[in-house]
């Protein structure tokens, strides 16, 4: 009898020690972890001006879907109205550089950051991409503050803690803990989608916050929930890894430059799979190849399927576009190809996509809103990406066309309609915004002189100077 309880002690000691071992994995608490953290983290706010139109025939409405409908609104009267918008974001350098969400500060007006709960700053936008959701933001300060680090996302596993910290619905400063619940989401929300996915609570305002492992580093920028009402335990963050190449890219151009294949691809189903010969289904189904494109110069013909880039193998399709676009331009690359059959090898030099014809035909130019610079007493809009074509400008040019210019305006005599506003101050204009606070620190100034640098209707570039008022 006392043989057999040793025997049962020794058995319950067996079974025991995993979860004792588990349990000491479990943090006490995770107060010293957000106290270290919290400074990081921001809460930015946002304003928009939204410009509608009311119905000039109030008492008749079309049916839905006539081609009516839109062409009589254009005669409406234009109404415009201020709308606010909060989000979060995380302070990555000393100087004041904050990451967050593209969705969080497009279309801004005003961009106020809000740092360690009470110190108010203003930000302007260094760069911004709408595909991966990520803005990069500049205080306008010269203070120095606490950045965070990131952390290798690669490393993350479903069922290690983590901490996001942002700011749901305008409570700033909010820690919530959780899991990650999976990897390697796609939802449908962005063209490239590798999330994160946790059941650390996200709410509306977590937009752009981090999601923190215990070691305090940023492994993914929270971008996305499931469910209308507020979390429900599904939030979608971005890789840091991924993040990352997109983020220096901003920082050092303002702008992206993603590898381009020149491909349209599908997904390899097995019935595919099984005519081809292939062993199972995987790799990228080559469905046409785009004229004048890397891959046609390389060889690569619609019905070969992509098996392998630049020595990472590709088992499902949506891999494939994440991969090439993380990879550097210009970069000579061996592309492993299943063609008749058998395996062939064809080397590809990388383009850029965002110069591709491919890319000008597929992204849609916004709409853009004349905004008036009372100060200037001069219309402007935002420079537009068919402007920069047509007018055979550099790629990289951002700037104000000028649309109007008031017969009282100090620029009547020395800028033309038609004009690009492209530097004030020595700095570059990507906003009316950017223009706006610029003159501001003009007229409070004692010299209240502006020194432009413009593109004129020749695109000649010149350098003016105006007294201001």
């Amino acid at each position: 009898m006392i043989k057999i309880k040793t025997i049962f002690f020794a058995i319950l000691l067996i079974f025991n020690f995993p979860l004792i071992s588990n349990s000491q994995n479990v943090p006490d608490s995770f107060a010293d972890l957000a106290e270290k953290l919290m400074p990081s983290v921001v809460n930015i706010s946002t304003t928009q001006t939204i410009v509608t139109r009311s119905n000039p025939f109030p008492n008749f409405q079309f049916p839905p879907g006539s081609p009516f409908e839109d062409m009589f609104k254009e005669f409406g009267t234009p109404q415009e109205r201020k709308t606010a918008a909060l989000g979060s974001g995380f302070i990555i350098d000393q100087k004041g550089i904050i990451v967050t969400n593209n969705h969080v500060i497009e279309g801004a007006d005003d961009i106020i950051v809000r740092v360690d709960g009470d110190k108010e700053y203003k930000a302007k936008v260094i760069g911004s991409d709408p595909l991966s959701d990520i803005a990069v933001l500049q205080l306008e300060t010269t203070e120095k503050f606490l950045p965070v680090k990131f952390g290798d996302s690669d490393k993350a596993r479903i069922g290690d803690w983590v901490i996001a910290i942002g700011n749901p619905f305008g409570l700033g400063g909010t820690v919530t803990s959780g899991i990650i619940s999976a990897r390697n989401r796609s939802i449908g929300l962005s063209r490239y989608e590798d999330y994160i996915q946790t059941d650390a609570s996200i709410n509306t305002g977590n937009s752009g916050g981090p999601l923190f492992d215990m070691n305090g580093d940023v492994i993914g920028i929270n971008t996305a929930i499931l469910g209308r009402n507020g979390s429900i335990g599904i939030g979608f963050s971005i890789p840091s890894n991924s993040a990352k190449i997109v983020i220096d890219q901003l920082i050092k151009f303002g702008e992206t430059k993603r590898g381009w294949l020149g491909v349209r691809i599908q997904d390899v189903t097995k019935e595919i799979a099984d005519v081809e010969k292939l062993n199972e289904p995987r790799g990228a189904l080559v469905a046409s190849v785009a004229p004048n494109s890397p891959s046609e110069k390389a060889g690569v013909k619609a019905g070969d399927i992509i098996l392998e880039f630049n020595g990472e193998k590709i088992k499902v399709m949506r891999e494939l576009p994440m991969i090439v676009a993380r990879t550097e331009v210009g970069k000579k690359v061996k592309v492993k190809i299943w063609r008749n059959k058998k395996e062939i090898i064809k080397t590809i030099t990388l383009g850029r996509l965002e110069t591709s014809e491919e890319f000008k035909v597929a992204e849609k130019e916004k709409p853009q809103i004349e905004k008036e610079i009372e100060s200037l007493k001069i219309s402007v809009r935002e420079l537009t990406k068919e402007d920069i074509k047509n007018r055979n400008l550099p790629n990289q040019t951002s700037g104000l066309l000028i649309t109007k210019i008031e017969n009282n305006s100090p620029l009547i005599n020395s800028i033309e309609v038609n004009s690009i506003i492209l530097e004030a101050q020595k700095k570059k204009i990507r906003s009316v915004n950017d223009l706006n606070q610029i003159i501001n620190k003009v007229l409070s100034s004692n010299q209240k002189t502006i020194l432009l640098v413009i593109y004129n209707s020749e695109n000649q570039r010149r350098y003016i100077g105006v007294k201001l008022d």
